[in-house]
C-alpha cells in the first residue's frame, strides 16, 4: 500500500475532463431555456452595475441569490454530486451565500455608487466578463458550444458575477458575501487544474482580481 504522502491531486479526481464537460452539456439540455431567462436578467444586473439607483441592491441581491440557490439544486445536487460525492458538503455554503445576499441587499449594507473608482472598473468588468464571455469559452478550445458554463446556471460563472457586485459595491457586507465565491473560484482552479485544463486560470484570476479590489477600495466606501 502506498504511503499517503505519495499521492498526486489528481489520484483524488473522481472523474475526467471530458466526464466535468458533458455534465454542462446534459445541464444545459435538461434546463432549456432557462437561459432565455437567467441571460436577460444578468443582463439587468450589469445595467444596474453601469447605471444605478436607490434599491439598486436589493434586486441584484434576489437575482444573485435565486441563482445561487438554483445552482446548488439543479447543478450541484442533481449533476454534479453523481460524479463527485464531496460536492454535497459545498451546498450548505451555496444556500448560505444566497441567504446572506437577501439579508445584506434589504439591510442597506450593500451599496453602488456612481463614482467610477478603479474597484468599482474590476467589479463591474468581472460580471461583464461572467455574463457576455465565459459562456464562450468552447470556442476556444476544441469544446462544444453546448457545454457552454451560463451566467444563473453554472458555479463558476456565478461565482465569478458575485464577486464582481461585491468589487462593485460599497459597505461592510461585501466582506460577508466575499468568502463563498472566493473559495468557490479556488476550488474550481484546483479542480481545473488537477485535470489539465486551460481554464484553470481563470477562476483564479476572479479571486485575485476580486481580493485586489476590495482590499484596496477607499476605507470610507466600506
Amino acid at each position: 500500500m502506498s504511503e499517503w504522502w505519495t499521492y498526486r491531486p489528481e489520484d483524488f479526481l473522481l472523474f475526467s475532463e471530458t466526464v466535468y464537460w458533458r455534465l454542462f452539456e446534459l445541464h444545459n439540455e435538461a434546463f432549456w431555456p432557462a437561459a432565455l431567462i437567467a441571460l436577460p436578467a444578468a443582463a439587468w444586473v450589469l445595467h444596474r452595475l453601469l447605471a444605478p439607483r436607490p434599491g439598486t441592491a436589493r434586486g441584484i441581491g434576489f437575482l444573485l441569490a435565486a441563482a445561487w440557490c438554483f445552482v446548488a439544486w439543479a447543478y450541484l445536487w442533481n449533476r454534479y454530486a453523481a460524479v463527485n460525492w464531496a460536492v454535497v458538503y459545498v451546498i450548505p455554503a451555496f444556500l448560505a451565500e444566497a441567504a446572506l445576499l437577501i439579508g445584506i441587499g434589504l439591510g442597506g449594507w450593500l451599496r453602488l455608487g456612481p463614482e467610477r473608482r478603479l474597484h468599482a472598473r474590476i467589479g463591474i468588468s468581472l460580471f461583464a466578463y461572467a455574463l457576455l464571455l465565459h459562456p464562450l469559452l468552447p470556442l476556444l478550445g476544441d469544446r462544444s458550444i453546448r457545454t457552454a458554463e451560463i451566467l444563473g446556471l453554472a458555479p463558476d460563472p456565478n461565482a465569478i458575477a458575485t464577486l464582481g457586485v461585491i468589487a462593485a459595491s460599497r459597505g461592510a457586507g461585501r466582506w460577508v458575501l466575499l468568502p463563498v465565491p472566493a473559495l468557490w473560484c479556488l476550488v474550481s482552479w484546483l479542480t481545473l487544474r488537477t485535470m489539465g485544463a486551460w481554464e484553470a486560470w481563470i477562476p483564479l484570476a476572479a479571486f485575485v482580481l476580486a481580493l485586489a479590489a476590495v482590499a484596496t477600495s477607499p476605507r470610507r466606501s466600506r
